[in-house]
């Protein structure tokens, strides 16, 4: 019998979970000497290393002093709860990794929160402890007030804690006192985190995450939690709807390092991944063919943000993206669906629409951004929040916020959250820093980031998670300024953004090509403003001193993907394509907008 430890490792955004993983896997000898190791090994895909988040969960497991060690790396941004909640239920115990100078952040305590309800045994890290100015004894005071007052038991509050550097390698009991290695926390991870229970009977195993292989097709990821299986064995897969599909395993591969293995049997309270079944959901059981007994589906969070998918009509369409047809971006929606636990696609009306529901902005934008990156052209409207009906009253979604500034912004970020219905909780002062905690309606926060950092010199750190749902707030003024619309199809000249200048600022720069409709501006009154940027020179054969001087003309604004969707109004789209990201008007036609505002 396999001595096995599952645990999910629990962290904020950049608090050096991957790293850690990383020299993890070192220390499980996972790469030859001559095989060359990349940064940031889990964090694989693009978006993830710009961004430096971890969006997908992933499992690696290492062999430490004859013990498997199954690690399983969490998204740690409450947007991707899906994800979350379902890796959790696969560990038997967790890592919480916290900053020694940050401490724990609002979206530990998310992630931190599920895994305490589930019962998981944890082990506190505190990492970073060579920063300059860290606090690491007043970091695991923080820790232990919060696991209290997420209602831990006494045995998950006596828990260990581990000092340590990842990026240089070393984990100790003292931070005073460097070592060499990461042994001491591997040791504390054999020694406090229990091993499965072996439970025997008929086979049982929650699917919790699904891979896809171009050439054995859907891959089946869980944990066994009873039994064993075994290649060529017959089961049935318990559908979360109640029905039942007999079925045969091809083949059963389980976790070795970054890949899987292919084998003839796991035990009970391994992870493993199964080739060869059709049809199956997360959240389905795979159990016994004869006397079939699922488990208990996966709950998952309902979402709180829409958004309107749209085909690219814009008259650049099709110009730099491979898929454009309404079809083509209805089947990529779909196969996300699969994977993409917290999202809903729902059709409108017409049939080259649809509306995307998810957890918030981030969320739906890394979407977005995926497909742009693998050649789809779509136009996205502005984010809407899902509004809820309880007990006969509206009721909006609202968001516990902490924004970390120094002191001399304060009182213009609180101005800004008060304007958006937001209410403080608590204030407290760390040196020249002010931490603030306000609850604040999900609406507010659509396009409160880059105001913030404006307003903040860039200095302000801000983190948001989903909260509950309360009653609606009333009306938020948002973005007050108008937009500055081109007028006809056309190349943009320096000539007329040096005309237009004093107008607000520009998006487009000197030579882009624009067409009628498209926003290419932010106007510095309220009112939209239809301009000719496409109007050249006209040149003469009369020389007077004053005619040529020369054209200054400011660098635009370039946006974001996640700032121009908080950018725009209900009238306006953003066209994303693998190229660009523009935005425009819903109605390109100047006259027919007038009319429709009439009307």
């Amino acid at each position: 019998m396999l001595n096995i430890r599952n645990i999910a490792i629990i962290a904020h955004v950049d608090h050096g979970k991957t790293t850690l993983v990383d020299k993890m896997l070192m220390a499980g000898n996972l790469f030859r000497d001559n095989k060359q190791a990349g940064n940031l090994i889990l964090d694989n895909n693009d978006l993830e290393r710009e961004r430096g988040i971890t969006i997908l969960s992933k499992n690696v497991s290492i062999n430490y002093k004859g013990v498997k060690i199954n690690i399983i790396d969490t998204p740690g941004h409450s947007d991707f709860g899906g994800e979350v909640e379902r890796v959790l239920n696969m560990a038997d115990g967790c890592i919480l990794l916290v900053d020694a100078f940050e401490g724990p952040m609002p979206q530990t305590r998310f992630v931190l929160e599920k895994a305490l309800q589930i019962g998981l045994k944890p082990v506190v890290v505190v990492n970073k402890v060579d920063k300059p100015n860290c606090r690491p004894e007043e970091v695991y005071e923080m820790v232990f007030d919060l696991m209290f007052s997420l209602g831990a038991s006494e045995d998950q509050l006596d828990f260990p804690v581990v000092y340590g550097s990842a990026k240089n390698g070393w984990m100790g009991e003292d931070w005073r006192q460097p070592t060499d290695n990461i042994e001491y926390l591997l040791d504390k991870i054999v020694e406090t985190i229990p091993a499965p229970r072996i439970l025997e009977g008929t086979p049982q195993m929650l699917i919790t995450s699904l891979d896809y292989s171009n050439y054995t097709g859907r891959i089946a990821i869980g944990r066994i939690h009873r039994g064993c299986l075994s290649e060529g064995m017959s089961v049935t897969i318990a559908h979360r709807d109640g029905t039942m599909e007999k079925t045969k395993i091809k083949e059963i591969h389980t976790f070795e390092g970054m890949g899987h293995v292919k084998t003839t049997q796991v035990e009970c309270g391994d992870l493993c991944a199964i080739v060869g079944l059709e049809k199956f959901e997360i959240g389905d059981t795979i159990c016994d063919s004869e006397n079939p007994d699922p488990l208990p589906p996966i709950k998952i969070d309902e979402p709180t943000m829409s958004m309107l998918f749209t085909i690219n009509n814009s008259p650049f369409f099709g110009r730099e993206g491979k898929y454009c047809t309404s079809r083509q971006i209805e089947e990529r929606l779909q196969k996300e669906l699969q994977k993409n636990l917290a999202l809903r696609v729902e059709k409108t009306d017409g049939f080259d629409s649809w509306i995307v529901y998810g957890r918030g902005v981030l969320h739906l934008s890394v979407l977005i951004e995926t497909m742009r990156r693998e050649g789809y052209e779509l136009q996205v409207g502005q984010p809407q929040v899902v509004y809820k009906t309880i007990d006969g009253v509206k009721c909006e979604p609202i968001e516990e916020m902490t924004i970390n500034t120094p002191e001399e912004f304060s009182s213009k970020l609180i101005d800004m959250v008060t304007r958006r219905r937001g209410e403080m909780v608590s204030m407290q002062t760390q040196g020249d820093r002010i931490n603030m905690v306000f609850n604040i309606p999900s609406r507010g926060i659509i396009g409160f980031r880059t105001n913030a950092l404006t307003a903040s010199q860039g200095e302000a750190i801000i983190a948001h998670r989903f909260k509950d749902y309360e009653p609606y707030k009333g009306d938020i003024d948002h973005r007050l300024n108008g937009s500055m619309i081109a007028l006809e199809d056309g190349t943009v000249y320096a000539y007329a953004i040096d005309k237009l200048q004093d107008r607000g600022r520009f998006f487009v720069s000197s030579q882009d090509k624009v067409y009628a409709g498209q926003i290419v501006g932010e106007h510095i009154h309220e009112n939209d403003l239809v301009v000719n940027v496409s109007k050249a020179k006209q040149l003469t054969n009369v020389r007077a001193s004053g005619t040529d001087e020369k054209a200054h003309i400011i660098p635009p604004v370039i946006f974001s993907l996640e700032e121009a969707l908080e950018w725009i109004k209900e009238d306006e789209y953003v066209e994303v394509t693998p190229k660009s990201i523009r935005m425009r008007k819903v109605i390109l036609d100047h006259l027919a907008r007038k009319r429709a505002v009439r009307e």
